[in-house]
């Protein structure tokens, strides 16, 4: 045995065992640093991105603010880089035309040693012409923040307009500028308040512009609710002998009621009686006006009446103003069992009449010939206003009728009497 190990061939074959084995493992631990330093990967995300363009006259739409980087590399460089965050992500269409285009993020103080991934890898952009265009600010309230009964009486903005900046086609695709209103519910008082600016396209989706002024001011009058109703006169009683009412004509055409919505949209017109028995020629009176029922207030309290009328002496000679006609014959004419209708009374009361005991009366009345000769039923109203009824039991009304204004009548009964009771 020692002869052997002694011997040159036993040294020469125990020599290329090693170098075989010394050979390997080198190889192997060549290749496990390799791999350790050139698979290092990291992602470096929301890193923001720098767009150079001419931005005094152009916009530019779709490159997005920040981007997600992966870097892969030597270990230490990876770290460091991420780390420190020493670099740049730029954009650069100086260069370029308007119109669409494909281009690529490019990045600037990173080591040559890292391979660079971006997310996306290209962007499209859109490079437009900047304008500026002028836009009427619309205020907008929902009325459902209002006190029951109230509503908007008018809504100012100042300024009323606002300057618009932005790409061309943006700006042409504008449809609503809006300040929204807020606030908390029942408002029952005017205010003012600060509102921002929106711009919105037909699809109610904001638009990316600029806008000068961002915010207005905002000036909400409110009222209680309110309607404006036709002032309507109608005459009641007869005139006294020897005045002829002609016409009569109101000097305010409208009247504005308050209070409740259900109140006054039943409500279509208001009614004014003029008691023409009281007319003694030609001349205005005024009339007190009453709310009707429910109404809080109202914008007159009193009517002026412009009365037009003739008035002959007992000899028949006309004293004011028309030349008198020949051959006039004046007549008269029976309208009997003229129902008389009870107008006003609240609906949580019943009546019925105990005399008449029917409610019919006798309407007789007295107009020239040709006048006479027209008249219907139709042509009258015989009533009694219970409006201001408010117990029961028997009360007596006074009749009253409504008619054409150049008839004279005479009712066989100028009062009735009622029975009043709960429904």
């Amino acid at each position: 045995m020692d002869k052997f190990m002694n011997s040159p061939w036993f040294l020469r074959l125990t020599a290329l065992f090693l170098a075989i084995i010394l050979f390997f493992t080198v190889q192997a631990e060549e290749k496990k640093g390799s791999k350790a330093v050139g698979d290092a990967r990291d992602i470096i995300q929301d890193f923001p991105v720098q767009v150079f363009y001419d931005n005094e006259n152009l916009v530019v739409t779709g490159v997005p603010e920040t981007v997600n980087m992966t870097i892969e590399g030597p270990a230490n460089i990876v770290q460091t880089t991420k780390l420190l965050k020493d670099f740049t992500l730029r954009v650069d269409l100086s260069s370029l035309p308007m119109g669409k285009h494909t281009v690529e993020i490019q990045s600037e103080n990173v080591s040559e040693k890292l391979k660079v991934i971006f997310d996306p890898a290209t962007i499209e952009v859109v490079i437009e012409e900047k304008i500026t265009q002028t836009f009427r600010v619309d205020p907008e309230l929902n009325e459902r923040l209002l006190a029951e009964e109230f509503n908007v009486v008018k809504i100012d903005v100042d300024p009323s307009t606002i300057e618009v900046t932005g790409a061309k086609s943006v700006i042409e695709s504008i449809s609503f500028v809006k300040a929204s209103i807020t606030g908390d519910k029942e408002i029952n008082k005017s205010f003012e308040q600060q509102a921002r600016v929106r711009v919105l396209d037909k699809d109610l989706t904001k638009l990316n512009v600029t806008i000068v002024p961002e915010q207005v001011t905002v000036k909400v009058e409110i009222s209680e609710y309110s309607k404006e109703v036709p002032i309507v006169l109608k005459s009641r009683g007869v005139p006294v002998t020897g005045v002829t009412v002609d016409a009569i004509s109101a000097q305010d055409k409208t009247i504005s009621l308050f209070g409740p919505r259900k109140v006054l949209d039943q409500i279509k017109e208001f009614s004014v009686d003029v008691d023409v028995s009281e007319v003694k020629g030609q001349g205005t009176m005024a009339i007190d006006l009453k709310k009707p029922k429910g109404v809080t207030k109202m914008s007159l309290d009193k009517v002026k009446v412009k009365i037009d009328a003739t008035v002959i002496d007992l000899d028949l000679e006309v004293i004011n103003p028309e030349p008198p006609v020949e051959d006039v014959k004046v007549v008269t004419k029976e309208f009997k069992d003229m129902p008389v209708t009870v107008k006003g009374l609240d609906e949580s009361f019943t009546s019925s009449f105990q005399k008449p005991a029917a409610g019919l009366v006798v309407l007789t009345v007295t107009a020239e010939q040709d006048v006479i000769d027209t008249l219907e039923k139709s042509d009258f109203t015989v009533y009694i206003d219970a409006s201001e009824t408010t117990d029961e039991g028997e009360q007596n009304f006074s009749v009253l009728v409504e008619g054409p204004l150049d008839v004279k009548w005479i009712l066989s009964d100028k009062e009735v009497t009622m029975h009043i009771e709960l429904a």
